[in-house]
């Protein structure tokens, strides 16, 4: 069975730093343009951070621009995100997708990647 699977979200305070980690199993997920989307309660799904299937390319939210950081381990089929001076308004279910025809950019608006993870919740307290 193919899946990828989040984990490292939590309750943090404002300004506080998470670490999420996006582990992909049942195929090797190399050739495959990765990312993280979230969904604020109310809102629509929107995306975060995207990286093209070698890892030289990366796209971001302007929202999130200078705070995250998104990488891959293709050693260990993986996609992590780091993210620093977390605000409220990050609280989200976080989740990663996976396409293999995507670049960083298109992916980042690809209504349907080929995998979506189950999500993971990140809250950020004032």
């Amino acid at each position: 069975q193919v899946q990828l699977v989040e984990s490292g979200g939590g309750l943090v305070q404002a300004g506080a730093s998470l670490r999420l980690s996006c582990a992909g199993s049942g195929r090797s997920f190399n050739m495959f343009a990765m990312g993280w989307f979230r969904q604020a309660p109310g809102k629509e799904r929107e995306f975060v951070a995207t990286i093209n299937w070698n890892g030289d390319s990366t796209y971001y939210a302007d929202s999130v621009k200078g705070r995250f950081t998104i990488s891959r381990d293709k050693s260990k089929n993986t996609i992590s995100l780091q993210m620093n001076s977390l605000k409220p308004e990050d609280t989200a279910v976080y989740y990663c997708a996976a396409d293999l025809v995507a670049t960083a950019r298109g992916l980042a608006y690809k209504s349907g990647p080929n995998y979506w993870g189950q999500g993971t919740q990140v809250t950020v307290s004032s």
